[in-house]
C-alpha cells in the first residue's frame, strides 16, 4: 500500500520537558488510524508538526511525499482538518460558507453533492448558529473535505456529543473514502472507526496494531463467567477447559467476554505509569 505518512525518531521539546522521544509512525493510504495518549502525551504536537504548523527539533517526517516543513499552498491543500471546538461564521449561512470555502481549492467537491454526503440538504439556508450540535460537527466534516483531501486530521471529533448524535457522526466518517487520522479519547469511537491504534506514552509509540492486536499484545485479562462463579484471567481459554473437566462435559452458562480496547488501553498506561 502507499504510505500517507511516515515518521521515524521524531524528537520534540518545550524548554527541559522533552514531549516526543523519538516517535515512529506510519500510515496507508485508505486506512483509518486512532492516535491515543493520556492528556500531555504529545498528541497534538505531533499532529502539528505533520500539518506543517509546528517545527520538529529532529527526525525524519514525509506527509503525502513531502517535508511538512517545507509544504507549499499545493501540498497544504491535499490537507483536510477538522478541530476539536471551531465557533467562527456563525452569521453565514451553510451553503454560502461551503461555496466560499471551496473557492479555494482546484477540484472541490459539488455543494449540493457534499450537502447530501453531510445529511445537510435540508439546512443549506439555515445559519450556522441555527445548527444543532451534531449538525455543526457534520458542518465542521464538511468544511474539511471540500477541497477533496486525500489525508483527514480529525481532532476529538465528538466530544460532548449524545449517543444518537455520535453515532451519525460515526456512519458519516465511515462513509468517507479517504485516509483518516483521529485524535480521541473515546476508546469505543477508535475501536469502531479505525483499522489500526497507536498509543502514544512518554514520547513514544508504546503499541500500534489492529483493536485485537492491542488488546492481545497489552493482554488485559478476559472475564469469564458461568453459573457458580466469575474470574478474570489471561488464559480464559485454559479456564473454560478447567471448567469443562470439573463439570465432566459443558460448562453451565459460560460466557467468556474478551477485554475491549478500552480495558487493554488503560492496562497499559497503568503499567506505564507503575
Amino acid at each position: 500500500m502507499d504510505t500517507v505518512i511516515s515518521v521515524r525518531g521524531l524528537r520534540m521539546s518545550y524548554g527541559e520537558r522533552q514531549v516526543l522521544r523519538g516517535l515512529d509512525l506510519d500510515l496507508r493510504r485508505g486506512e483509518t488510524v486512532a492516535l491515543l495518549g493520556p492528556n500531555g502525551a504529545g498528541k497534538t504536537t505531533t499532529i502539528e508538526i505533520l500539518q506543517g504548523l509546528r517545527t520538529r527539533a529532529a527526525g525524519d517526517v514525509e506527509v503525502l511525499g513531502e517535508d511538512p516543513a517545507r509544504g507549499a499552498d499545493a501540498w497544504r491543500a491535499r490537507l483536510g482538518t477538522v478541530l476539536q471546538d471551531w465557533h467562527d461564521h456563525p452569521r453565514w449561512q451553510v451553503r454560502t460558507l461551503l461555496d466560499h470555502v471551496a473557492a479555494h481549492y482546484p477540484a472541490p467537491w459539488d455543494t449540493d453533492e457534499l450537502l447530501r454526503t453531510l445529511g445537510l440538504e435540508g439546512h443549506a439556508t439555515a445559519r450556522v448558529r441555527e445548527l444543532s450540535g451534531g449538525q455543526r460537527r457534520r458542518l465542521d466534516v464538511g468544511l474539511g473535505i471540500v477541497g477533496r483531501p486525500e489525508l483527514l486530521f480529525l481532532d476529538e471529533p465528538t466530544t460532548g456529543f449524545d449517543p444518537e448524535a455520535r453515532r451519525e457522526f460515526h456512519e458519516l466518517i465511515e462513509s468517507l473514502d479517504i485516509t483518516i487520522l483521529l485524535t480521541t479519547h473515546d476508546l469505543a469511537e477508535a475501536e469502531r472507526l479505525a483499522d489500526r491504534v497507536a498509543v502514544l506514552l512518554d514520547g513514544r509509540i508504546a503499541i500500534f496494531g489492529t483493536p485485537k492486536e492491542v488488546a492481545a499484545a497489552v493482554q488485559a485479562p478476559s472475564l469469564v463467567r458461568w453459573r457458580d462463579g466469575c474470574e478474570r484471567t489471561d488464559d480464559p481459554s485454559g479456564l473454560a477447559w478447567r471448567l469443562h473437566q470439573r463439570y465432566g462435559g459443558p460448562v453451565p452458562e459460560l460466557e467468556i467476554r474478551r477485554p475491549t480496547l478500552e480495558e487493554s488501553y488503560l492496562n497499559l498506561v497503568e503499567r506505564s505509569a507503575a
